[in-house]
């Protein structure tokens, strides 16, 4: 019989601390899970890079650092050297947590984007869950393909990314969209200027928001890392001016009042996002959105919280503002609230854990040879069943 107050391990990815300002979505994510269990009462022990911080409030939720070689903390590191470092690092960590005897996480939630995790997961006395934040990648494609899936059970962020991860985890996977806190994202009462935010790099098309915020006629204030020095001061420096202004690498609490200070806020992607952290946060202050429908956005936009444009399609954006404008800001905090809440997701996740829990306990031996996202009980958080063809 479980208790209620189960013992969960994340597992990060080292790349970037978990802590504000974030670096991008995935470090939000991770920040806002850990201490959504933790205000419900479980025990996190969130493993990540030693400078994380997920604030000293919440008892029930540390920080393992996972550890980084010298060399890889220079400021040019050596080739080769960062890989090895995170290689051993996470070496380190599944090999202690395989080898568990006192203290036993009742479940591993994997965010880490890495493929030893994966590859020892047939090894662990502990369930464990990997969620797919990204489209696939090499050498995660690699890990499940030569276990078989064995060991971890698999979410996505979204529909279209459980589909395109498809061709490796055949069957069926669970669908949990990512999570916003509408404590943490306030409705805002809007302004009269857009908002842009996000990593600046080529990828996010943030050149694009210039160009639409332009024809537009609106002023438009851009928020977040730079991503890649080159790009921001060839493709965004030589536009900013009265009428592009940037606001810089704001905390959550910043960036939040930033968003729903703003008529609407733009979404220009250059690939095809997996979920769109950025719109759900802004759509949840009751800033509408206006996106290219590319990837998971289609998702978590909808007719009641921004309107979708075609990839690409700079005039099409600018010729959707004034309309997105005219919704009502209460109906698209509402919306957004009703499909993107973190309570919904942690929920969701609650009853994977604890299914996972249930499968194990009551499992034969064979449990550590068999895939278990292959033959586990249905739940209500799986939005995207699927059959092999």
């Amino acid at each position: 019989m479980l208790t209620s107050c189960l013992d969960i391990a994340l597992i990060a990815h080292n790349r970037f601390p978990i802590r504000q300002p974030f670096s991008g979505g995935l470090e939000a994510h991770v920040w806002h899970l850990a201490r959504s269990l933790a205000e419900e009462g479980h025990r996190v022990t969130l493993f990540a890079s030693a400078d994380s911080d997920v604030g000293s409030d919440l008892p029930g939720l540390t920080i393992s650092p996972l550890s980084r070689s010298a060399a890889a903390d220079r400021p040019f590191p050596l080739p080769g050297a960062v890989w090895e470092s995170n290689q051993h690092a996470y070496l380190d960590l599944m090999g202690r947590l395989v080898d568990q005897h006192g203290h036993r996480f009742d479940v591993i939630h994997n965010h880490a984007l890495h493929h030893v995790p994966i590859h020892l997961a047939p090894h662990l006395p502990t369930p464990m869950l990997t969620t797919l934040h990204t489209p696939p990648i090499p050498w995660l494609e690699s890990a499940i393909g030569a276990t078989g899936g064995a060991g971890s059970a698999f979410a996505a962020v979204s529909g279209y990314t459980a589909e395109d991860w498809r061709h490796v985890v055949a069957d069926r996977m669970h669908v949990v969209p990512n999570g916003v806190d509408p404590g943490c994202w306030p409705p805002g009462s809007g302004g009269d200027y857009l908002v842009w935010s996000g990593r600046l790099v080529p990828e996010k098309g943030t050149h694009l928001a210039i160009a639409a915020a332009a024809l537009a006629g609106r002023r438009l204030v851009l928020a977040g890392p730079i991503g890649n020095a080159e790009y921001f001061r060839e493709a965004v420096a030589p536009h900013l001016s009265e009428r592009v202004c940037y606001a810089g690498h704001l905390d959550q609490k910043r960036l939040a009042s930033l968003v729903g200070g703003a008529a609407a806020a733009l979404v220009t992607p250059l690939w095809d996002e997996p979920y769109c952290l950025v719109a759900a946060e802004s759509a949840t202050c009751g800033t509408p959105v206006v996106a290219f429908a590319r990837g998971g956005i289609p998702e978590v936009i909808d007719a009641q919280s921004g309107r979708l444009v075609a990839a690409g399609d700079v005039a099409a954006m600018a010729a959707a503002i004034p309309e997105a404008i005219q919704l009502s800001r209460d109906a698209v905090r509402h919306s957004a609230v009703a499909r993107c809440s973190a309570r919904s997701m942690v929920t969701r996740y609650l009853a994977i854990y604890r299914n996972l829990i249930d499968e194990r306990n009551s499992a034969d031996h064979d449990w550590l040879l068999r895939a278990s996202p292959r033959s586990r009980t249905p739940l209500p958080s799986d939005e995207h069943l699927r059959t092999s063809a």
